[in-house]
């Protein structure tokens, strides 16, 4: 990418984010199986939005004003991480969901997402924040929802949809 006041080209280095950790009284199967069909990920959007989402088993398409960014499934162990890969976006990126046993308590998970991007000095001062926000964001709301919490900026109504659309799928 040429940089527009020197003519040089722009740098792209990999962004790093690690979101924060977030325990839930679930074992990690119990987590890994509502991560590992990329349908599943349906049941977290609001109704309202859900036309915006296109998902089959391994990929995820989401369309944000006019933007689409579609995720594919990389590589899946079996109730520990699941890794995922853009597939077709603009920059590029990958990831991983990671469900971790409680040391002292099996029936708990740590959970944590890892993500990768390669981001452009521009793109990194305008997206770095706002992906590790995202990121945490995800974590403490799996965390609320898994314990019968509203997740901030979330109604009753679609909890409850996205609780018994959980129920269904175990």
């Amino acid at each position: 990418m040429k940089s527009s006041r020197s003519g040089g080209e722009t740098p792209i280095r990999m962004t790093e984010i690690t979101s924060k950790r977030g325990q839930v009284s679930r074992a990690p199967f119990e987590l890994y199986m509502m991560f590992v069909d990329m349908r599943n990920f349906l049941s977290f959007i609001p109704e309202d939005k859900r036309q915006e989402v296109i998902a089959d088993y391994d990929t995820l398409t989401v369309t944000i004003q006019g933007f689409k960014l579609r995720v594919m499934i990389k590589d899946r162990r079996p109730y520990s991480e699941i890794s995922f890969i853009d597939d077709g976006a603009p920059f590029q990126f990958s990831g991983s969901l990671h469900f971790d046993a409680v040391p002292d308590n099996p029936a708990k998970t740590d959970f944590h997402i890892e993500f990768r991007a390669e981001l452009n000095l521009m793109m990194k001062l305008l997206l770095g924040k706002k992906l590790q926000e995202a990121a945490d964001k995800i974590v403490d709301g799996l965390v609320a929802v898994l314990e019968g919490r509203l997740p901030e900026g979330m109604d009753e109504e679609t909890l409850r949809s996205m609780q018994e659309e959980l129920d269904k799928r175990q």
